[in-house]
This record gives C-alpha cells, structure tokens and sequence, in this order.
C-alpha cells in the first residue's frame, strides 16, 4: 500500500525545495532521504543507490561528448558550418533564416546541446540576420527553435542520459539512431515555416557564394561534419563501443580545432576543460541523485500506480499519449533536461510499454517534449541564452517562438502515433 505521507515528502519537499531555489540534485537527494526515513529504508541503502546509479560503463560517454561539444563550439567549427549551410540555402528567398535552420542541423549532430547550439550558432548567425533587417524577434525565434535538434540528432548526451534511466531497456546506438529521422524532419518542417514566412514578409534574399570559395568551405565544413559520421559509423560497424566512440570523437574534436583550423591557441583548452568539468559535475551529481530518487519511487510503487491511474482514466491510447504529451510539455517548461529525463523515464516508461509502444519511441517522444520545454517559458534555458545573444527581452524571445510552435508540435504528434518514424532505421541496423 502507498505511504500517502511518504509521498508527499517525496514530490512535495521536492517541488518546495525546488522553489526556494534549492539546486535540483540537491533537492532530488534531500526529498529522497526524508521519504526514506519515513518508511525506515536504511539510508546506507540511498547512498548505495546513488552509487549505483554512477557505477557504469556507457555513463563514460557523456564526459567525452560534452568535452568534444565544448571543444568545437569554440574552436570555430560553428562558423565553417554556417558556411557549408550557406551554399545549401543562403540563396533562396528567407534564405538566412532558413540557414540558421540547417547550420543548427549540423551542429546539433555534433554538440548534441541545445544550448551550445543556440551559443555557437546564434553568436554568428544573429548578428548576420539583423545587418539584413530581420527583426531581432523573429532571428531570435528561428535560432532557439532550430537549436531543439541537438536534443534529438546524433550523439546527444541527453540520450544516454534516457538510456541509462531506462534501466538497461534500449541500447545507447538504438535511442542514436531512432532521433535521426524526427530530427531531419523537424529542420524540414522548420524550413518551411521560414520559407512560408519569408514570402509573407518580403524577407531578402541571399548572396550567392562565389564558386572559387566552395572547395574550401566545402572541405573545411565537413571536417566538422565528420564527427557524427565517425561515432555512429563506428558504432555500426562494431569498431567500437558508443562510450569509445565518444572517446574517439572528442580525439577528433581536439586534432581538427587545433590541428587543422587553428582558430584558438592550445591555452584555449584549459577553458574548455574548466567548463566541461563543471557541466560533467552538475550531471553527474543529478544521475546519482536521481538513482536515489528512483529507488524510492520503486519501493513506494508509484510507476505501477500511475499506471493503473492513467489506464483507468481512459481505455483509448490516444487520449493517454496525449496527457502523457502535456504532462511532459509543462514539465518541461519549468524545470531543467537531465533531471526531468531521470525522474519521468521510471515513472512513465512502464505506462507507454503497457500500450505497446516501443521504448525507443518513447526516448524520441520524451526528447522532444522536453526540447520544447527549453524554449517554453517560464524556464526555458535555451529561450533565456538566445534573448541574450539577441539582446531582446524573454517576453520579444517567447513571442519570436509563437510561429515556430506548430511545425514542433506537428512533429511530436507524428512521433507519438506514427512509429514508423523513430523504429524503422534503428530496427534496419540491428537494434
């Protein structure tokens, strides 16, 4: 039987810690504790839990891809990659916006961040679009809805995260592959937003690249480029693990930054390593915490509930996955990633299994909720740095989103109920 006080310690003392600003990992640990003192769970066992959680292989990945983004968000790779997108689409009507779009498809396939997308992409890419007259609203708009792809496009240490949360449920490679589709098809779907947009409003066109620039912006772009195709080439073809792969792709990511395009000096690294430790602390800090919390959550049988719950809402699928999708996208708007993936993959994952869905499509679903949710106010992280770059106010930055909602929205749709969209390329390769 469910402890009803236990539970309200569990989600209570965290959402109020959660609002006297207390950090996230910090609260998931002290609700975890009090719930477990409450129902004499020996708290020798939470810390074991928390160790636990940390105790394992594939979590190696996500220091080296973090470090690999850091490397090449500031080594200049985002601005050769605007570069290559430009000869692509800078020519047509709307042309810069619609680069914004694929210059982000690009990067996000190798930062695997939203926000690092929307820093390195929207640094360059802002100031470009408004000498070109396009309203800072609207730049700022494309540049933070584009940015939701990393979240969803290969490697994508947010994937790993769900990975790892799913208990084992979904191999690393298979959640890799199932984002790549969706992901393609939210810069499609972006596109044409952009395109639509751009005729309504008389956005300029851009300048053609000159053909004796093309080699080069060609050659030095997909060296950038080559980063995604070396981890997931070298995960199907069994070269090596998806945690080596990250090894390999950060070793790929140091040579072309300071080897090849040599935009910053070697001293750079000592920033970039600074800053890739403090990220890798605050993750792993939330995993181990989140074990603890997970832990809790099975012992108080609270999946199983909310599952028995949400079925007895409704007997249709269609109205479940749906509240499963709103519940995620007000979650999403109020609290970080990383935790809300290690918090609501235990608790909703046996929900969406019980009607037949697949756990990779879930991983899908769940990764672009929750990639809204970054630039949903009120705590959309990635609308807040792009409001920064832009030099706009969030309110300008959530209203430039408004046209950019319905073709995210469509694709999360599409994801939920077309399964063929997220299964058909992982289950072709074997996973």
């Amino acid at each position: 039987m469910i402890d009803p006080i236990a539970v309200l310690l569990l989600f209570g003392g965290f959402a109020v810690l959660m609002l006297l600003r207390v950090p996230i990992a910090l609260s998931l640990a002290v609700s975890s504790i009090a719930a477990a003192l409450w129902i004499a769970v020996p708290l020798p066992l939470v810390g074991q839990k928390m160790v636990q959680a940390l105790n394992s292989f594939p979590l190696l990945a996500i220091p080296f891809f973090i470090l690999a983004g850091e490397v090449m968000a500031g080594g200049g790779v985002a601005r050769r990659l605007i570069d290559l997108a430009n000869i692509v689409v800078g020519w047509v009507r709307g042309g810069l916006a619609m680069l914004n779009v694929v210059a982000s498809t690009f990067f996000g396939g190798i930062s695997g961040s939203a926000v690092a997308d929307t820093s390195s992409v929207g640094s360059v890419m802002l100031p470009m679009m408004r000498q070109q007259g396009y309203p800072d609203t609207y730049s700022v708009g494309v540049t933070v809805s584009s940015a939701t792809q990393g979240v969803l496009i290969p490697p994508s240490h947010n994937m790993i995260i769900f990975a790892l949360a799913a208990g084992g449920s979904v191999s690393i490679g298979g959640v890799f592959m199932a984002g790549v589709v969706p992901g393609l098809l939210i810069a499609a779907l972006l596109l044409v937003a952009c395109y639509v947009t751009a005729r309504k409003q008389g956005h300029p066109k851009g300048e053609p690249i000159p053909a004796r620039d093309v080699p080069k912006i060609v050659w030095q772009g997909l060296l950038g480029l080559l980063t995604p195709v070396i981890v997931i080439g070298g995960i199907l073809s069994g070269v090596f693990t998806a945690t080596e792969s990250a090894a390999i792709a950060c070793l790929w990511a140091v040579l072309i930054t300071f080897g090849v395009y040599r935009e910053v000096p070697l001293r750079a690294m000592v920033g970039m390593l600074r800053r890739s430790v403090k990220t890798l602390g605050t993750v792993l800090f939330l995993i181990a915490a989140a074990g603890a919390y997970g832990h809790l959550l099975t012992v108080l049988q609270l999946p199983e509930a909310l599952t028995d719950a949400l079925l007895g809402l409704s007997d249709n699928p269609v109205v479940i996955l749906l509240l499963c999708n709103v519940l995620l996208l007000a979650l999403g708007s109020i609290m970080d990633m990383a935790p809300l993936i290690l918090i609501t993959t235990p608790i909703l994952l046996p929900v969406v299994t019980s009607l037949g869905m697949d756990p990779m499509q879930f991983g899908v679903m769940l990764m672009l909720n929750l990639g809204i949710g970054l630039i949903t106010p009120p705590v959309g992280s990635v609308l807040f740095v792009g409001s920064a770059i832009g030099g706009i106010r969030i309110e300008q930055a959530a209203r430039g989103v408004l046209p950019f909602y319905l073709p995210m929205v469509a694709c999360l749709l599409l994801v939920t109920f077309v399964p063929a969209l997220s299964l058909t390329l992982p289950q072709a390769l074997g996973f």
